[in-house]
């Protein structure tokens, strides 16, 4: 970014038309206006009285990257290479898989994923977790909006629905007998973490309640459950989402528990959610985070195969969906400005109760709760609301069977979308792959081998530059989100620039970005096709 461009940001956000909102003020000076899910002027940051609790936690930045106001009077995009490198490497996770079970060889070879805050605190978050009752791993991205409650939640439990509904009658039995005896229950998921993912601890019981109903619901029925993975995903999503709206009108005596389950059913969250079994490769995908695989051809050119559809209103499918679940007479008002009646960017998503429920419902919750303004919710009814629910969790499963030449799959919220083409995605991530390779040069030991010897081998590494590089290829695809110039390199400035935007003005630029990359094990795939 030239000295140009970064004092265009400044100045125009200085300079910027000024709405007064109730509890903040909000700039009219939008240059990516679509971007924004939920329109700025309905939606509220009103600080939580004294000794109530904050419910939006993520890990922070040190407070010298970040200015807090386009106000300040000394105001400097500048950053140096390792403040950069840092704020960018703070959220990162990578995790190898280890191939302990010869029988069923995990196709998965590693994951790396890494996300960075546009609004303050983040919106975003991720799941990633290993199967211990059934087979497989699964990923999955979340992308919040109206606040982080509900991703939150959802990042929680989802892949714990999905699970139980893939579970056989015996293993579901097994645990519902211990949860009786008061037993241990042996773990249905190992999760994947960075240390700063947070969880909702004090309602961490109810959630678990509300997944054994689920359960005993699935032992209820008069035969196996028998759920293919498609019908599982989809099961799961409906249910989980369900709940979300069911735990908010149940009574609840604890003060704090009931505060979450409004900010979650009242908030929202789009999801894509990955499981990989084998060569078997299945998505789901609810609203507009996006999957896309890597797919490298025999002359060695890569290709793009993208795994998810955007629900929104460019999507065609999407418009006729709602064109046949509601009356011809509302087909000019299901859309409105590109967004759903006109506040909502994506068509389906979790929670969002304020188009689901009916206008009664949504009264009679808000009239019985606390404080809601507190919570950062709104009482808002749009216009022409008239035969809800105008809103889905169902999600759209896709079916891949991996094949060697498949390499890497993305998994990203629209925030890197929006930066990125899907071919601009897989190419960033091909060509650091290769980089990554040819500057690592062959540990070649020479016997005997010894700790001297070891440390000149990975100062040669360092020689050639590989520090140098993000080892992480989520971070990799971010720097080159927010950083690109118009001849898609890496412009420092304009990197440092958009770190440093201040919170009054970064979401107007950037939105939170969220990505995780797993790379496949090629050897495993082959030797499946070998013996099958």
């Amino acid at each position: 970014m030239s000295r140009t461009v970064s004092s265009w940001i400044l100045s125009s956000a200085r300079s910027s038309i000024i709405l007064q909102g109730k509890g903040r003020w909000y700039s009219i000076c939008i240059p990516n206006r679509n971007r924004i899910k939920w329109k700025l002027v309905f939606s509220k940051t009103c600080p939580c009285p004294a000794g109530s609790c904050s419910l939006d936690r993520t890990f922070s930045f040190p407070k010298a990257f970040r200015h807090t106001s386009t106000e300040e009077e000394h105001f400097s995009f500048q950053l140096s290479p390792a403040q950069i490198n840092d704020i960018l490497r703070a959220g990162e996770l990578s995790h190898r898989t280890l191939d302990l079970n010869s029988k069923n060889a995990n196709s998965v070879l590693r994951f790396e994923s890494n996300q960075l805050a546009s609004n303050s605190p983040i919106e975003d978050r991720r799941s990633a977790a290993t199967c211990l009752q059934t087979a497989g791993m699964m990923f999955g991205v979340f992308d919040g909006h109206a606040g982080a409650a509900c991703a939150q939640a959802v990042s929680e439990r989802l892949l714990h629905y999905i699970a139980v509904s893939l579970m056989p009658r015996r293993s579901l039995e097994e645990i519902e007998l211990a949860v009786e005896a008061m037993k241990p229950v042996r773990p249905i998921l190992q999760w994947h973490r960075h240390p700063n993912d947070v969880e909702y601890r004090e309602i961490t019981s109810q959630y678990f309640e509300n997944l054994r109903v689920y359960w005993q619901h699935l032992l209820d029925l008069d035969a196996e459950p028998g759920f293919s993975l498609e019908e599982a995903m989809i099961c799961a999503f409906k249910r989980l989402d369900s709940d979300i709206s069911l735990e908010v009108q149940a009574p609840q005596e604890n003060e704090l528990m009931r505060n979450i389950a409004l900010q979650v059913a009242f908030s929202g969250a789009t999801a894509c959610v990955a499981h990989i079994d084998g060569v078997h490769l299945h998505v789901a995908n609810t609203g507009d985070c996006r999957a896309v695989l890597g797919v490298r051809e025999e002359d060695g050119t890569w290709s793009t195969l993208p795994l998810t559809r955007d629900h929104n209103a460019y999507d065609e499918f999407e418009i006729r969906r709602l064109k046949r679940e509601h009356p011809r007479s509302e087909e000019k008002t299901l859309f409105v400005n590109d967004r759903l009646l006109g506040i909502l960017m994506p068509s389906r998503a979790f929670g969002d109760v304020q188009l689901k429920w009916s206008k009664e419902l949504q009264h009679s919750i808000l009239e019985n709760s606390c404080d809601v303004e507190a919570l950062n919710i709104y009482q808002y009814v749009p216009p022409n609301y008239h035969t809800p629910p105008y809103l889905t969790a169902e999600p759209e499963v896709t079916y891949h069977k991996l094949r060697s030449k498949d390499k890497f799959l993305v998994i990203a919220s629209d925030g890197l979308w929006e930066m990125l083409s899907n071919e601009k995605v897989v190419k960033l991530v091909a060509g650091h792959l290769t980089e990554l390779n040819m500057q690592k040069p062959p540990l070649t030991f020479k016997k005997p081998v010894n700790l001297g010897y070891m440390h000149n081998l990975l100062l040669q590494r360092k020689s050639k530059g590989l520090a140098s590089l993000d080892q992480n290829t989520a971070t990799h695809l971010i720097r080159h989100a927010i950083g690109s110039n118009e001849y898609g390199e890496v412009d420092p400035e304009k990197l440092a620039a958009m770190l440093t935007l201040p919170e009054d003005l970064a979401r107007m630029y950037r939105d939170d970005i969220t990505v995780t990359v797993v790379h496949f094990n090629s050897e495993t795939i082959e030797d499946y096709y070998r013996s099958h």
